[in-house]
């Protein structure tokens, strides 16, 4: 199965450590990611491939929130097919 995170907030040092470190220790591989800076507010989006952890979806979704929380940035996952259907046009 393959989800979307994204990451908002303040720039800060240690965001993409932080967050890819997480995603390493629940053994999710990230796919492709797209990361810029605007006027000093942090955005992120990459897309992962979670057939490789062993965690429940909910578990990921609850481990990678309280992540952001230590990074003082809103980390959120969604499944990709549910993203798929938020933004069609």
């Amino acid at each position: 199965m393959k989800a979307i995170l994204t990451v908002i907030g303040k720039d800060n040092v240690g965001i993409i450590a932080g967050v890819s470190n997480e995603l390493s220790e629940l053994e999710i591989n990230i796919l492709d990611v797209s990361q810029t800076i605007m006027d000093g507010y942090f955005t992120m989006m990459m897309m992962l491939d979670l057939s490789t952890t062993t965690k429940a979806f909910d578990e990921v979704k609850e481990q990678l929130a309280k992540k952001g929380t230590e990074l003082q940035v809103k980390v959120s996952i969604q499944r990709e097919e549910i993203f798929n259907s938020m933004h069609k046009l």
